[in-house]
């Protein structure tokens, strides 16, 4: 169940990611600032995330993972009918509270299958599901976009809708879970958690949605407005990187598995350096092309580690809403920094924002390098542990 509304959210929403830039430049005929506004607005969703989350906390995860994606299929349905900035804006908050609620249940849902020493596997293997629906959504694309004479914008919005509609079907009877065992009852979860105990995954949050929504912004800005990309080439380009991603997602989960969140997350801010840098000075289409895949190939592994620090230093019942307030404090600096980098824009050239993006890579890996998922732990976590490790030692006698 969760692995086909994984597809069916990966064909809905990176579809729509594909497009929805040659849609605001073709159709709607964004200015370069504007790109950056409207990021600010799509990342509104996440910002409130946490109050969402608060609201419906009495209702199980699944139910609302299922209403969220209703709320995203109705969003992309109804894209294709605005014609200026001010008309697109409500299409893009619509389906920004959609995608923004599925992908922490999502994560929550996909923990739940298994114990934490798994965590990053499942995940991981989350993504591959959520890759392979990618990937057939960019081969319709492709075929849609080169073989009709007009650019198919609103019969493609259309069909991204009834796919998320298909989604929320397929996730709405999923069981209710905990360490992979089945309950009767949806485990207990608490409706809003600010703790101090879990400031490292905050900090994660914060200075990773301030680089990536840098490049999410701006690079396929870049790639259009620069090195004149067509949907046709941005579609084949997201069908070689969705391949590449299917072969990787799992592999990268295990990865975080095996080698710990401290050295994984740390290793991947490095990289997020290289390649944004590499990005930023690369003149050259093929340069900035490759920077771009490398960075889209290694971002998952942020998500994946913030999500398997979190669970394992946390209590269960902190974990959904704690995922929830880690993508409201990430959304807090993807509102800010898109404008604030669009009006860089304004008398800038457009590598000014991706140095920008670097600094914030360096700031992560300070935080990253502090990382200790079992001396971090939160005192209700370490009470619950003690309690378990007794309850085996009694077993044992």
């Amino acid at each position: 169940m969760l692995a086909t509304m994984s597809a069916c959210l990966g064909f809905a929403m990176n579809a729509h990611n594909s497009i929805v830039t040659n849609y605001f430049n073709d159709v709607l005929e964004f200015s370069g600032p504007q790109f950056g506004y409207i990021t600010a607005i799509r990342e509104v969703g996440g910002f409130v995330l946490i109050f969402l989350s608060a609201l419906l906390y009495r209702i199980s995860l699944q139910k609302v993972t299922a209403g969220a994606m209703i709320v995203l299929a109705l969003g992309y349905m109804f894209f294709g009918t605005a014609d200026s900035f001010a008309t697109v804006i409500p299409w893009v908050l619509i389906t920004s509270f959609g995608f923004h609620m599925v992908l922490q249940t999502q994560a929550s849902l996909g923990m739940s299958l298994t114990t934490q020493e798994r965590s990053g596997h499942i995940l991981g293997k989350m993504g591959a599901f959520t890759q392979g629906g990618t990937l057939a959504a960019y081969v319709m694309i492709f075929l849609l976009f080169q073989f009709t004479t007009e650019a198919p914008y609103n019969l493609t919005f259309i069909i991204l809708g009834v796919v998320a509609f298909l989604g929320a079907i397929a996730i709405w009877r999923f069981p209710h879970l905990h360490e992979g065992e089945l309950r009767a009852v949806a485990p207990r979860r608490e409706p809003i958690v600010f703790k101090r105990e879990y400031r490292y995954y905050y900090l994660l949050c914060l200075f990773d949605g301030a680089r990536q929504q840098i490049l999410f912004s701006f690079g396929l800005m870049v790639l259009v407005k620069e090195f004149g990309y067509t949907v046709t080439y941005m579609s084949l380009l997201f069908m070689g990187i969705t391949f590449l991603s299917m072969i990787t997602a799992a592999r990268f989960g295990r990865w975080v598995d095996r080698r710990g969140e401290r050295r994984t997350l740390s290793i991947v801010s490095v990289y997020y350096v290289i390649v944004l840098a590499g990005f930023a000075l690369s003149g050259n289409v093929w340069l900035a092309t490759f920077f771009y895949v490398i960075y889209t190939l290694v971002s998952p592994l942020s998500f994946i580690g913030g999500s398997t620090y979190l669970r394992k230093i946390a209590v269960y019942e902190d974990v959904p809403s704690s995922l929830a307030m880690g993508v409201t404090i990430l959304h807090a600096t993807a509102i800010v920094v898109p404008v604030a980098a669009g009006f860089i824009l304004n008398y800038t050239g457009y590598q000014i924002p991706f140095y920008i993006a670097c600094g914030f890579a360096l700031i992560n890996l300070v935080v990253a390098l502090r990382l200790d998922p079992v001396k971090q732990r939160s005192a209700a976590r370490i009470a619950v542990d003690n309690a378990a490790a007794a309850q085996r030692a009694a077993g044992a006698a």
